[in-house]
C-alpha cells in the first residue's frame, strides 16, 4: 500500500505484526492527541478485510486531522489509532482490549474486523463502560443484548442477501412464473455473520414461498464447496447463494468457473474484498453482490463530498484498489461518528460522549448514520450490485438502481 500521501500522525500508527504501534503505555489523550483503540485482523484468516478496515481508518483520521481536528472545550486535538493485531481470534480480541483499557489507558475504541471478534470484544466494552464504534461486525446477535457502549455503522448481516430474495421474486413474476416457483440453493460458512445471513434469506425466502433445495453449513474457513456445486448440478436451482467472507468468495469464485456452474442468478458476500473480478475475469460477470456502500450512491459529507469523491481519494492514497471495498468505506465512517461525537458532547469524559454517541444522526458518503437503542444503524440500507463486464454496477432495490439486471447468468 501507498501511505506516503497519509499526514505524519497516521503513518506513525503503522505496525508491526503482534505489537501497539504506538509504544508505551498511553492514557486517553496524549498532550493534544486523542487516541481511539483498536485490536484487529493482520493476520490470520481475517486479515485481507482487516487491512481494508484500517487504511479505511487511517484515511479518516488522516481526513479529520488535515482538517483541524477534533474541537472540544476550546481545543484542538488531532486523533491517532493505537492498533494490536488480535490474529483473527477472537480470545486474543478479548485479550487486547483488556490490554487497550488497563495497561494501555484507552478510553475510546474503535472495532475489530467480524462478527465474531466484534463478539468477543462486546463484553469487555461493557465491562470497562468505555464505547466502540465498530463497522465490521455486523451479526444482528450483536444487538440483542442490551449493550450500551456498543454502536455500528453498517446495517445488519441478516439484510445482506435478501435483496437477492426480492430480485429473483420480480425477475420470476416478470417472465410469468410465480415467485413461490424460485429454487434457492444455498452454502453459507457456520460462523456468526454467515449464520445470520442464512435467517435473513430464510426468512424472506418463506414470504414468498420459496423452495431451498440445497442448505449446506460449510467449515469456517471456507475453502471447498465441491460438493454443493455438484447437487447444484443435479437439483437446477434458480438461485445460487454463497457466504464465507473474502476466503469463501474467492473459493466460490474459482469452483463455479472451474465446475463451469449454469445458474441463472448467483449472489454472493465479500466479492470486492475477495478482488474476484481481477482474479477470475469473465467468468465472474453478473455475479450479484451485496454492498453496504457503493460509489454511485448519492450521498455526501463535508469531509470527503460524495461518496464518489471518497472512492477517488482513498485509490489515490492506496495502490492496488480497482474497486474500493466497503469495508473501508464502513470504518472510515465510523472514525467521523468519533468526531462528531466528540464535539456534540464538547467533553473527553467516556460517559457524556457515549451519550453523544447514542444521539448521532448524520449524513456521510457512506450514508445516513443514526443508532438504534439496541446500538445497530437504523439510516442506511444495503443495495445490491451486479458485476457487468468486470464492473460493479447497483441493479437493486431499484431506487438506488444505477444499471438494469443482466438475466439469466450465462457459465462463462
Amino acid at each position: 500500500m501507498n501511505t506516503k500521501r497519509l499526514i505524519p500522525v497516521v503513518a506513525a500508527t503503522l505496525a508491526v505484526a503482534g505489537l501497539a504501534f504506538a509504544g508505551p503505555a498511553q492514557a486517553k489523550v496524549e498532550g493534544d492527541t486523542i487516541i481511539l483503540g483498536s485490536a484487529i485482523s493482520f493476520t490470520g484468516k481475517y486479515s485481507t478485510n482487516g487491512i481494508h478496515a484500517k487504511n479505511g481508518y487511517d484515511i479518516g483520521v488522516a481526513k479529520i486531522n488535515a482538517m483541524g481536528g477534533v474541537k472540544v472545550g476550546g481545543k484542538s486535538y488531532k486523533l491517532k489509532i493505537q492498533y494490536y493485531d488480535d490474529e483473527s481470534t477472537p480470545l486474543r480480541t478479548a485479550q487486547l482490549l483488556e490490554r487497550l483499557v488497563n495497561q494501555d489507558g484507552v478510553k475510546y475504541f474503535l472495532g475489530p474486523y467480524s462478527s465474531a471478534t466484534t463478539k468477543a470484544a462486546a463484553p469487555i466494552i461493557e465491562k470497562y463502560k468505555v464505547p466502540m464504534i465498530e463497522a465490521e461486525g455486523a451479526s444482528r446477535s450483536l444487538f440483542n443484548k442490551g449493550y450500551k457502549y456498543l454502536f455500528a455503522v453498517l446495517s445488519t448481516s441478516e439484510q445482506y442477501l435478501a435483496s437477492s430474495i426480492g430480485l429473483a421474486a420480480e425477475i420470476a413474476e416478470k417472465n410469468g412464473k410465480k415467485a413461490s416457483d424460485v429454487k434457492i440453493a444455498m452454502a453459507f460458512e457456520n460462523d456468526p455473520f454467515s449464520l445470520d445471513v442464512r435467517a435473513g434469506v430464510l426468512e424472506d425466502a418463506k414470504k414468498y414461498g420459496m423452495k431451498v433445495v440445497i442448505d449446506d453449513k460449510m467449515p469456517r474457513d471456507l475453502n471447498d464447496i465441491s460438493s454443493t456445486l455438484t447437487k447444484v448440478k443435479a437439483l437446477k436451482p434458480d438461485l445460487l447463494l454463497l457466504s464465507g467472507h473474502s476466503k469463501g468468495a474467492a473459493t466460490g469464485a474459482r469452483q463455479i468457473k472451474e465446475m463451469k456452474i449454469d445458474v441463472p442468478m448467483i449472489a454472493l458476500t465479500h466479492c470486492e474484498a475477495a478482488k474476484i473480478t481481477s482474479k477470475f475475469g469473465a467468468s465472474t460477470n453478473d455475479f450479484l453482490c451485496p454492498t453496504q456502500w457503493a460509489p454511485t450512491l448519492t450521498y455526501k459529507d463535508k469531509y470527503f463530498g460524495t461518496a464518489g469523491d471518497y472512492d477517488k481519494e482513498f485509490k489515490k492514497t492506496f495502490d492496488g484498489y480497482k474497486n474500493v471495498p466497503y469495508q473501508s468505506a464502513q470504518a472510515t465512517a465510523s472514525v467521523l461518528v468519533w468526531k462528531d461525537a466528540f464535539e456534540r458532547a464538547n467533553s473527553l469524559d467516556p460517559e457524556k460522549v457515549r451519550d453523544a454517541i447514542a444521539a448521532t444522526d448524520m449524513e456521510t458518503f457512506y450514508g445516513g448514520i443514526k443508532f438504534a437503542p439496541e446500538g445497530n444503524n437504523i439510516a442506511k440500507p444495503m443495495v445490491l450490485r451486479q458485476i457487468q463486464n468486470g464492473e460493479y454496477n447497483v441493479v437493486a432495490p431499484s431506487k438506488w438502481a444505477s444499471h438494469p439486471v443482466n438475466w439469466p447468468r450465462k457459465a462463462q
